[in-house]
């Protein structure tokens, strides 16, 4: 999966060959990569985005849902392609947004009435879907993790700037009110020196985390509807006969997934550099758990079902996360301070809902200067409880035309990206690491001053 010091244009190239199993018929020109920053078409004041969906399992039928859904409430935006490898994706999709659809993800990079394609395939496919698309001059809604590797991060931050596209990585999370309020709090000195912040992402799953229904009958073998194109799925993934549970349940293997930490960590770790204020690369990061759930978690398994993190930072505070799929009692989401805590979720829960967002003081340590300003009594501050999913999306759709950065843009997203990709390793390699922001590289030990 790694880069390494190739090119993007050389990269680029070597995705467009993998889909060897794809379409004869599809046209030559697919393949070529256009120039970066050329643009699909000019929208218009009164013009409609036309979106296309990469990518229409369960969380991308659902986002497209959402597209589909603003289209038709304000006329912002129209589907106009549906993609995904098993047919039986592709009909549903189609038939619902009255949209052409298609196997190879190829035609809808190709096709020069799409402003803006939604990247919602498993994550080893994220970033080479969503280089080729802005090279063609569309924006894009990728799909959290933002990638699968540290390298593609890089890749799409400096992607990004080179095209002048827009993309926005949809951890919705990072829409909710609660950060933004927070991000102000802390600028305005509400918790001092900011010390660590933790947060937790706890279920507790009968039939075993990712375990996902498998449709019996479908694969490379399949006929009419249950045909699914497993070479072009594999991608730059290793070579491997069809396996149902990898297609149907990614989420349990490393070659397509980083498992809690790229499922459901992005969406902690992407709202607290928003709360920080400044997104900050992790200097040094390790990570510990195991598969201690019982048989419903370890068939098949690769990744972990119980998964924490500890890392720190140049500026001088740490990150704690924990998790486990086999418990669903949460940790408090807090980013604590010398003089104060924000207790940004009381419940933990970082996708659910709060009514306001609370200031608790220290009793014993806070500064003279915090203590005259704001007191010993807890402050709550309310927010705003939107629909985060439509509120993300409406962003990204605001953003192209206004071409301004969305919510979570794609350094923010990076920084994230960056620690729990760190943290996917140190685990797997049993080791802490160190990162060198200038290079991107990751290290045994910190780099010299």
């Amino acid at each position: 999966m790694s880069l390494g010091d190739s090119h993007r244009r050389d990269f680029l190239k070597q995705t467009a060959g993998v889909g060897a199993a794809l379409s004869a018929a599809a046209p030559a020109a697919m393949a070529a990569r256009p120039s970066p920053k050329m643009s699909s078409r000019v929208l218009g004041a009164n013009d409609r985005i036309q979106m296309a969906a990469i990518g229409v399992g369960g969380r991308g039928f659902y986002v497209t849902n959402v597209f589909d859904g603003i289209g038709k409430e304000t006329n912002k935006c129209v589907v106009v392609g549906v993609c995904d490898v098993y047919q039986k994706r592709v009909t549903r999709a189609k038939d619902k947004y009255k949209a052409e659809g298609t196997l190879d993800w190829r035609e809808i990079i190709a096709r020069k009435d799409v402003d803006c394609v939604l990247v919602a395939t498993p994550d080893h496919w994220h970033a080479k879907i969503a280089l080729a698309a802005m090279d063609a001059g569309k924006d894009v809604y990728l799909e959290k993790p933002m990638c699968h590797a540290i390298e593609e991060a890089k890749q799409l931050v400096a992607t990004v700037k080179e095209t002048q596209r827009v993309l926005q990585v949809g951890s919705q999370t990072t829409s909710g009110d609660q950060w933004h309020k927070a991000k102000k709090a802390i600028a305005d000195g509400m918790i001092g020196k900011h010390i660590m912040s933790q947060g937790s992402y706890h279920r507790n799953s009968i039939e075993g985390e990712w375990n996902w229904p498998i449709d019996k009958e479908a694969g490379p073998n399949g006929k009419g509807e249950d045909y699914i194109d497993w070479k072009t799925w594999l991608g730059p993934a290793q070579r491997r006969e069809f396996d149902a549970d990898r297609f149907f349940r990614f989420r349990k293997f490393w070659d397509y997934s980083g498992g809690v930490a790229t499922d459901l960590f992005f969406h902690v770790a992407a709202p607290m550099n928003i709360c920080w204020g400044e997104a900050q690369f992790p200097m040094k990061v390790m990570a510990s758990g195991g598969i201690y759930g019982g048989k419903e978690f370890e068939y098949k398994r690769e990744v972990p079902d119980t998964f924490h993190l500890i890392a720190e930072y140049a500026k001088g505070y740490s990150v704690v996360l924990s998790s486990s799929m086999a418990n669903s009692q949460h940790v408090p989401g807090l980013i604590r301070g010398k003089d104060a805590s924000l207790i940004m979720v009381e419940h933990g829960r970082f996708e659910g809902h709060a009514p306001h967002i609370t200031v608790r003081p220290e009793t014993r340590g806070a500064s003279k200067e915090f203590l005259a300003k704001y007191g010993k009594e807890e402050i709550k501050i309310p927010v705003d409880n939107t629909d985060t999913m439509k509120t993300h999306v409406g962003n990204f759709l605001d953003c192209m035309r206004s071409r301004k950065k969305p919510t979570l843009d794609v350094e923010t997203a990076a920084r994230a990206q960056v620690l729990i990709s760190m943290a996917v390793q140190s685990y797997r390699q049993g080791k802490v690491l160190y990162f060198n922001e200038s290079t991107w590289k990751l290290a045994d030990k910190p780099a010299r001053s």
